[in-house]
């Protein structure tokens, strides 16, 4: 069972997460909250997962996320925003976010989209990403992400592909045969390569790079 958590300021937005994550018997909603009681209702339910607004009046989704990282075995946390074109974004993302999605995002996608944030994926919201992938670039200084993949080897470029569909290292691993281990240190070696902290980090630059067909929800 996956343990939710959706935090949001507009009662009607919470409600109607809680509605359609509800409805499959894999995920249990387990509290819904507004910025002012999220971090109460986080350690006292201890989610799986956290669907986080990245905007709200009291305490912002920003605040919230830079003290739920610090906790011990955090719970995933996805940036929930209503613009594509969202600038905090960039900064949930350098925070520790494990990906952002637009309010809108389709209910029959929401499930997936869920369930692959519990099993390691990343989640990257196709209208946003072009914007955050410009900024991202500029913020660490990548002078160019086809370079900076060309610094992986065939096998971790595979690796990377997976990784920007949302996949988990457990799935990647049944892809190309190899142990969870083995992704698992593929995954480091990506990550030092690339310069960069987290799998949506790694995820964007091979979106640029041209490595998958577009961006991936």
């Amino acid at each position: 069972m996956i343990r939710v958590i959706v935090i949001d300021d507009e009662a009607l937005v919470r409600s109607g997460f809680e509605l359609i994550l509800g409805q499959d018997a894999d995920i249990d909603v387990v509290a819904t909250a507004d910025g002012v009681t999220a971090l109460a209702q986080i350690d006292r339910h201890h989610p799986d997962v956290v669907l986080l607004d990245i905007r709200m009046p009291h305490v912002d989704g920003l605040t919230i996320l830079r003290e739920v990282v610090t906790r011990a075995n955090p719970p995933v946390v996805a940036m929930l925003t209503t613009f594509d074109a969202d600038e905090y974004v960039l900064q949930a993302l350098t925070l520790g976010a494990a990906g952002f999605l637009l309010k809108d995002t389709n209910p029959r996608q929401l499930v997936t989209l869920v369930k692959s944030l519990a099993a390691g994926g990343v989640v990257l919201s196709p209208t946003l990403t072009r914007s955050v992938i410009r900024g991202f670039s500029a913020a660490e200084a990548v002078s160019s992400a086809v370079e900076a993949v060309a610094k992986l080897s065939e096998r971790e470029q595979t690796v990377l592909r997976h990784v920007a569909a949302g996949r988990s290292n457990r799935e990647i691993a049944g892809l190309i045969r190899h142990s969870t281990g083995t992704v698992k240190d593929d995954m480091s070696a990506i990550l030092a390569k690339l310069g960069v902290g987290t799998r949506v980090e790694a995820a964007l630059i091979a979106q640029q790079a041209g490595l998958v067909d577009g961006p991936q929800t």
